[in-house]
């Protein structure tokens, strides 16, 4: 049989996770390979060097599995790992990690910023995020604000029971999709609760599909 190349095999290792995680490989001294899920991504490249704080770091200096919560100082982003070392004749050779979203913060509500004011609001009252102008707005179905997180750090403050990115510049909460047409510009497009038209890109069409059953 051929050889088989590293990279082939460990996206085929990568498919038998959740869409939720993502899977980082590394050396003793830099990583070689990176697999982002939908939910998160740390914006790893191969060569990139291992960050001391890291869980890979940490695992490859204690030789031993490492599971924690590690905070957004690290990344710009939080997230929750898991890092196990490989050894050959006992010494460490690199580090495989896999990369799970941080669980939300307790909070029920997004606070956004109008012309004159701020205004709560309730998760569930959140039709839909859009990133546009260097700004995230916030849209309900009676106002418009905007907040200065940007998309990914929502995706990792919402419920994702909720909420879903299926577009680079989009996040929906599904309670307020009315209706989803087939689109020639991009895979979907979502009719919104506030009478809002939002697409579905191909790169996330798969996985928006997978989670809404369809």
């Amino acid at each position: 049989m051929e050889s088989i190349k590293l990279s082939s095999l460990l996206d085929v290792i990568g498919e038998l996770f959740s869409d939720e995680i993502s899977i980082a490989v590394s050396n003793t001294k830099e990583y070689i390979y990176y697999r982002p899920s939908r939910r998160i991504d740390l914006k790893i490249k191969p060569g990139d060097p291992l960050k001391q704080g890291t869980i890979a770091y940490k695992a490859i200096h204690n030789k031993q599995k490492v599971s924690e919560f590690i905070n957004r100082d690290v990344f710009g982003v939080p997230y929750n790992g898991m890092a196990v070392p490989f050894l050959h004749e006992g010494k460490v050779e690199g580090c495989v990690t896999a990369i799970y979203p941080s669980l939300t913060e307790g909070k029920s509500v997004v606070t956004v910023k109008t012309n004159d004011s701020w205004i709560p609001v309730p998760f569930s009252e959140v039709v839909l995020l859009e990133a546009k102008d260097k700004k995230t707005h916030v849209y309900t179905e009676r106002n418009i604000g905007t907040h200065k997180h940007s998309l990914q750090e929502f995706e990792y403050s919402l419920p994702k029971e909720s909420f879903i990115r299926c577009h680079r510049s989009y996040i929906v909460n599904v309670n307020h999709i009315k209706e989803i047409f087939p689109d020639s510009h991009s895979t979907f497009v979502l009719s919104m609760a506030n009478g809002e038209k939002v697409p579905v890109s191909q790169s996330y069409s798969s996985y928006f599909r997978k989670l809404l059953g369809f």
